[in-house]
């Protein structure tokens, strides 16, 4: 078992040789393979929805794991699935960015598209098992087996055709926020809560600058392979100040939900964030610089890294505050009513 290795992918996207690759277990090349980096943030949007569950007084610990692990195996199948699909289009050939910046499996020669599509399957068929669990949980409730679909729809179709047509954003917004927090929510309570959905903005509009700062750090090959993403589509400066919108508007969320008294004012433990936006505001400011600065991680990586650093920030102090907020409202139910 190589657990630097297992550290290392859960931590950075590792750039591996196929002599490297060979010597790997089997966990390490799954971790590579389905960029774990990047599941902290549906770990944070089953965190999120268990929490408002708790504090409904719906929680259940076996269901909330199911969701957990269901929801992240569907996130990293959706991972493998989008290098399968980039690479038997074509998009991958010609040192395209994808292939830069961290292991490609199959179009680094790791592995065959038969073992690539194995990954793909034993990934999606498992959460699909704890899918099923959370149907029979429901007791076969309709809306559970909607919401199963549309993640289906989303795992499936997220690369080709969505990305490609200015949806891969808007996928995301969807994704993280409404489906992932909302859905988990009626899941382990039973019941769909509007309050809960605006609620889940403010954390996956920081979840969705990840994917737009992705999307602009590779604007220019995605233009010349004629993949619309949504920078493509509105303009590198455009989607810059997008960006910093999305990192603004959770805080006037958060204050409006404390206002409205959907949230406690322990809530506003969200500001400690904001010197981590001030520290990379400015970088947005601009456009992407044509040589790496000093010091610079991960290159040709550039604004998503920056974007994940906020997000993590914000996401990390909304998950504890949410955390005392529901502790508050259980055990002081009369203070906080």
């Amino acid at each position: 078992m190589n657990f630097a290795m297992w550290k290392k992918a859960l931590t950075v996207i590792p750039n591996v040789s196929k002599q490297e690759w060979d010597g790997l277990d089997l966990v390490s090349k799954w971790l590579i393979s389905t960029r774990a980096a990047v599941l902290v943030m549906t770990f944070i949007s089953a965190a999120l929805a268990g929490l408002f569950a708790w504090r409904a007084g719906s929680f259940s610990f076996a269901p909330w794991i199911a969701l957990v692990f269901g929801l992240i195996l569907a996130h990293a199948s959706n991972n493998i699935f989008n290098d399968y699909t980039d690479y038997v289009r074509g998009v991958d050939k010609d040192n395209y960015y994808r292939t830069l910046y961290g292991a490609q499996p199959v179009a680094d020669g790791l592995m065959t598209k038969r073992q690539h599509l194995t990954y793909f399957a034993v990934t999606g068929l498992v959460a699909l098992v704890f899918g099923l669990y959370l149907i029979w949980y429901t007791g076969f409730n309709p809306t559970t087996w909607i919401l199963l679909g549309l993640g289906a729809f989303f795992v499936l179709f997220y690369t080709w055709p969505l990305k490609g047509l200015a949806m891969g954003e808007i996928a995301v917004l969807i994704v993280w926020g409404p489906l992932m927090i909302g859905g988990g929510y009626y899941v382990l309570t039973g019941n769909w809560d509007w309050n809960v959905a605006m609620a889940s903005l403010p954390y996956v509009l920081g979840v969705t600058t990840v994917i737009f700062g992705k999307h602009i750090d590779k604007i220019v090959p995605d233009t010349q392979k004629k993949i619309h993403t949504l920078p493509v589509v509105i303009g590198e400066k455009a989607a810059r100040y997008t960006v910093l919108a999305m990192m603004v508007i959770p805080y006037f969320l958060t204050a409006y939900l404390i206002a409205a008294k959907f949230f406690t004012p322990v809530m506003a433990i969200v500001v400690f964030a904001i010197p981590a936006f001030l520290k990379i505001y400015p970088i947005f400011l601009k456009p992407k610089p044509l040589t790496p600065p000093e010091g610079q991680l991960g290159w040709p990586l550039y604004f998503v890294g920056y974007a994940f650093y906020n997000n993590r920030r914000f996401g990390s102090l909304f998950m504890l505050g949410l955390l005392v907020d529901a502790a508050l409202r259980i055990f002081l139910p009369t203070f906080w009513h």
